[in-house]
């Protein structure tokens, strides 16, 4: 901040002062003072927290329940359950088995434990291709034929809820309190919240670890967890017995798993939440393994508990799991327990949507204010009841003895952990084929039929990929100042009204010696990562920028850099974070940003509007591939030391230079696997002309995976739609930076503006 006032003042004191401030023909005086960028940031902020309140009224267009029996609200809700599947990565089919396995070897037997009421045994039961559940079941002396699936914590182990391990009060050890009367308890191991240094490099949790790379596959930890919870749904369900019941319950991680589950799987008769139920808006501070792209456009804990009515719902309102997570790398993030305020409103409201009572069926039981311990007698006791468990409840607990050869819990998890990436790294070698599938749609026979068959995937990417706001545009009312003015050009700071709280901000830069009547190329050149439009312009960062909207400038082109929102660290990931759950991401208000530039650029005497072209660098590059494929003014794009195998680049565990090691926690985009990778991004590009600038010795990918994913966009221009001239790449021998030669040309070229001489 203290170096750009400098500069900004160095660049004051050598312009002539009574120029200073003037504001461009046709604009009001630009004067908001400090520093832009982040008054840009902060609106943005402001504008994501009013779309999150408003978000729980607007899910209602997403809803028609029919209330008029408990058959006709299932039917109704059936879409509502298939798409909490698809947002949950509840979407590959399970493997059939006949029994869970049984594990033990010749020095360490099955039997975890045993009491006069239930014995312990270590099970295995198949998932999904090579994903297995893990954990125990506890098998009741006296059986009274009705099935329990309880989840620890995500910090807890099976063995501590089952009274077998240290670490939980026995008041506390709801899976062997059920195991005590009479029910058959199956309990799965979840992935931890151990944090560690991935790779030597960020820090963040086990479960952020493997929801990276699941997240933008298509898929989510939690629904690999949900899918395991499931397959022990499928074993009880085959059961020798036509009247089996079946319930689930959990605390914290576990309540959530226990959430998702019900809502999914109607063949649950019963659930009890505890420690987790409570209003989501604030999800964006959760730990990042718990977001769900889209969930709030269409559920909150209300919506899900209304898929799971007619069916029995217990929640307790109890302590939930507490703790900080400062970053380091991964996600920051704060777990508080749920304010018994928010319990109340939140049933409240599921009761409200289903407004018939013989429909919701649910029980609210509050242990000490709500911040009681978790697995109260009460709540046991009424899910007892749900279940339709006809003996008196006891509350007491025998002797239960340990086997001396308890498992080792740090190697179940990471044999599990490596089951979940290898699956990944098996979904990420197929997502090539899954993609050719997605785009099959395309017609290529000529240039005319594809721009008409793209339509399809361009709305597809505006709304499921980037997400889209609906909301019109606010009236320009630009304002500016001059800042800058030599023989060569004169610059301007430009402010833009986009919606209300949300502005666009970058410089303008006007050559010298446009003519009255003269219309120009405009190139907009977008900084990176923690960028300012003083970067593209030389001020700072030269090394990277090269000056280039500042130098193309100086070769007659108009320049517009624009201040993008990824600046200030956590403050705009947190902006990622607040517009995941609206089925949004950062580029939903970028686009629309860079569309009102556009809009305004071609509102300027001096501006071809047929000839606005984007070129960006390292995020900026990032920029180019996500922005022209909506912002359809964009007459062609560059990007510069960011074009990759994107989808492998984010979800490999085999390079070092993979997202899954780095701090850019929110970088990852839903499903980008099984839809838009960088080729079909471009692919939504053409038939305009596109360009890749790319250094050899670029850190942030390798030549041969840059090549191959060139290839496939060569092939779609050049192959398929003829268009031999218009699509490019500049391998040069260099680092992470503008270039500026190759990509220079193709400016002139398309741009039909004439190079200079060069003496």
């Amino acid at each position: 901040m203290r170096s750009f006032l400098l500069i900004l003042a160095t660049l004051l004191a050598s312009t002539p002062t009574n120029i200073i401030a003037q504001p461009l023909p046709n604009t009001k005086a630009l004067k908001l003072e400090g520093d832009i960028a982040s008054h840009l940031v902060d609106g943005v902020d402001r504008f994501l927290l009013k779309q999150l309140d408003h978000s729980i009224t607007a899910r209602s267009r997403y809803w028609n329940r029919d209330t008029s029996s408990a058959a006709a609200y299932s039917k109704s809700v059936a879409p509502n359950r298939a798409r909490l599947a698809e947002i949950t990565g509840v979407v590959d089919s399970r493997v059939a088995f006949n029994d869970l396995e049984v594990i033990g070897g010749t020095s360490n037997g099955p039997v975890q434990g045993s009491s006069a009421t239930f014995e312990a045994i270590k099970i295995r039961w198949p998932v999904i291709r090579n994903i297995h559940g893990v954990g125990l079941m506890l098998k009741p002396t006296k059986p009274n034929g009705k099935y329990v699936i309880a989840v620890p914590d995500a910090d807890h182990t099976p063995e501590m809820i089952s009274g077998l391990a240290p670490g939980l009060a026995v008041s506390q050890q709801y899976a062997r309190h059920l195991a005590e009367n009479g029910f058959t308890v199956l309990v799965p191991t979840l992935i931890s919240r151990e944090y560690a240094a991935r790779n030597g490099r960020a820090k963040m949790t086990s479960r952020e670890f493997l929801y990276r790379s699941s997240f933008i596959l298509g898929r989510h930890l939690i629904g690999y967890e949900v899918q395991k919870i499931l397959a022990l749904v499928d074993w009880c369900s085959s059961r020798n017995n036509d009247d089996v019941s079946i319930g689930v319950i959990g605390w914290g991680e576990g309540g959530l798993l226990t959430l998702y589950s019900t809502a999914l799987d109607e063949r649950i008769d019963a659930a009890c939440v505890s420690g987790y139920f409570n209003s989501r808006q604030t999800m964006w501070s959760e730990p990042i393994s718990r977001n769900v792209y889209a969930l709030l456009d269409q559920f909150g804990d209300a919506e899900l508990a209304t898929l799971i009515a007619p069916r029995k719902l217990v929640i307790e309102a109890a302590a939930g799991p507490e703790f900080e997570l400062a970053g380091g790398g991964g996600a920051p993030a704060k777990l508080a327990s749920p304010a018994l305020g928010m319990v109340q409103a939140e049933m409240a409201r599921a009761i409200e949507l289903i407004d018939t009572p013989d429909l919701s069926p649910f029980n609210l039981i509050i242990t000490k204010d709500g911040q009681g311990d978790f697995g109260s007698q009460n709540s046991l006791k009424q899910f007892a009841k749900d279940l339709g468990q006809t003996a008196d409840w006891s509350a007491e607990s025998v002797e239960l003895r340990r086997s001396d050869n308890q498992i080792d819990a740090k190697q179940r998890e990471a044999a599990q952990m490596r089951e979940i990436d290898q699956h990944n790294q098996w979904l990420l070698s197929e997502s090539h084929f899954v993609r050719k599938d997605f785009m099959n749609k395309l017609d290529t026979s000529s240039v005319a039929a594809y721009e008409k068959s793209a339509e399809w995937y361009r709305d597809y990417f505006r709304e499921e990929t980037i997400g889209h706001f609906e909301l019109d545009f606010l009236p320009q009312n630009a304002r500016s100042r001059l800042i800058e003015k030599n023989d060569k050009w004169s610059r301007y700071e430009v402010v833009l009204d986009v919606f209300d709280d949300v502005i666009a901000y970058g410089l303008l830069t006007l050559p010298t010696g446009i003519e009255a009547d003269e219309q120009r190329p405009v190139v907009v050149c977008q900084h990176g990562l923690e960028g300012r439009p003083q970067d593209v312009i030389g001020e700072q960062s030269h090394q990277y920028y090269s000056g280039f909207a500042t130098a193309l400038a100086e070769r007659g082109f108009i320049t517009f850099a624009p201040q993008n929102l990824y600046i200030f660290t956590d403050r705009f990931r947190t902006l990622q974070r607040k517009s995941y759950p609206l089925r949004k991401t950062l580029f939903s208000t970028i686009v629309p940003q860079h569309q009102q530039i556009v809009n305004w650029l071609k509102t300027l005497d001096q501006v071809d509007s047929k000839r606005i072209a984007f070129y960006g660098l390292s995020y900026g590059g990032k920029s180019a591939m996500r922005i022209p494929p909506l912002v359809t003014d964009y007459c062609l794009s560059i990007c510069s030391a960011d074009f990759n195998e994107w989808v492998f680049k984010n979800a490999t565990t085999q390079y070092n230079f993979s997202y899954m090691w780095t701090g850019e926690y929110e970088i990852f985009e839903w499903n980008l696997g099984g839809t838009f990778n960088y080729a079909e991004m471009a692919f939504l590009i053409a038939p305009r002309p596109f360009m890749v600038e790319r250094g050899h010795f670029d850190g942030v990918g390798e030549d041969h995976w840059v090549g191959y994913e060139f290839a496939r966009v060569q092939h779609m221009y050049q192959a398929k739609l003829k268009l031999k001239d218009t699509t490019e790449i500049e391998w040069f021998d260099g680092p992470h930076k503008i270039n500026g030669v190759g990509t220079y040309r193709f400016l002139h070229k398309h741009l039909d503006w004439p190079e200079p001489q060069i003496k």
